[in-house]
């Protein structure tokens, strides 16, 4: 004990001191799968050492010991390969930016698990042949009581693989709520609104409801602004300083997409203005607010000095009289 507690007050935070100051990859991951393990494996080398040593236990409580002492480091050693699973599985799935990281770091972890359970049975002589069978023919009863949870999860990886839905994803469901995809656990779709509130929708209800990915097939969105001027307005020269000034913020907000020069389409004669619609390009949805925001504020400034007029409401009245 005391050797594991020098390992892990000493050597182990050295190590998790030096390893953060390099920087090297995964290497957070190794650190953090092998917390408390030191002390553990340390208390166990002691205690198998001192079953070894000590004269007067009988055979069969000395085997016994030895198996108990054998199990707790093989669990231990699974519960360490299922930790660094999860995590470079976790760091590889964030990397290729398609899928959802949690589910599959649980999948892994599970599966790493499992084996290691069935391995450590199998090195203490428990025949592991029937509890596969059994755990066979008790999981289709398991699955049709858990039926609405099995139907989350193969709803999530229907979602994945389909990459109809990735994490980043700006989603606009039919209900009305809207926001970002932060992640896709095997029951549930967390989703972030831009208020910060977040809104958990089941993988079932998600994979047969009617929603609007903002990101697909590209992040780039075109946002469009109305505006009316006045009948008696130039709308040659209205059209020049409406994109005149539609560059100006597309070079502040999206500067990578200036090539895709903005334009706008008049639209009608309206009972009291010329509308027409301003087609801006910008990088993602949530672009959106800032670029109209300044949109606005240059147009308004630029007309007000090129004297063009965006006109009120009015209507004109004849009076009738007998």
């Amino acid at each position: 004990m005391i050797a594991g507690l020098i390992g892990e007050n000493v050597i182990y935070k050295r190590l998790k001191n030096f390893v953060a100051k390099r920087q090297i990859p995964g290497s957070e991951i190794i650190i953090h799968s092998l917390h408390r393990m030191t002390l553990l494996w340390f208390v166990l080398a002691g205690c198998y050492g001192a079953i070894l040593a000590y004269p007067y236990f009988t055979p069969d409580v000395n085997g016994a010991l030895q198996k108990i002492i054998t199990i707790a480091f093989l669990y231990s050693v699974t519960v360490v390969f299922a930790r660094l699973s999860s995590g470079f599985v976790t760091i590889y799935i964030r990397r290729s930016q398609l899928v959802s990281a949690s589910l599959f770091a649980n999948i892994a972890k599970t599966a790493v698990l499992i084996l290691g359970t069935l391995i450590l049975l199998q090195t203490v002589g428990v025949q592991i042949t029937p509890i596969i069978t059994t755990l066979g023919i008790s999981g289709l009863a398991v699955g049709l009581a858990l039926k609405d949870t099995l139907e989350n999860f193969f709803s999530g990886f229907y979602l994945i693989f389909s990459k109809q839905i990735r994490t980043g994803d700006y989603l606009k469901l039919d209900g009305g709520h809207e926001g970002y995809v932060t992640d896709i656990t095997w029951r549930n779709t967390t989703i972030q609104e831009l208020t910060n509130n977040v809104i958990i929708v089941p993988n079932s209800k998600l994979a047969s409801a009617i929603f609007t990915n903002c990101h697909l097939p590209v992040k780039e969105i075109s946002l469009t602004v109305n505006v009316g001027v006045d009948y008696e307005s130039d709308l040659d020269y209205v059209e020049d300083v409406t994109i005149d000034v539609a560059k100006e913020v597309m070079q502040e907000v999206a500067p990578e997409l200036i090539n895709s020069e903005p334009f706008i389409r008049y639209q009608k004669f309206a009972d009291f203005s010329i509308d027409f619609t301003v087609y801006i390009r910008v990088n993602e949805f949530f672009d959106q607010r800032i670029a109209r925001h300044i949109f606005i504020k240059k147009l308004h400034k630029r007309y007000q000095q090129e004297g063009i007029r965006i006109p009120y409401p009015t209507h004109e009245l004849y009076l009738q009289k007998d």
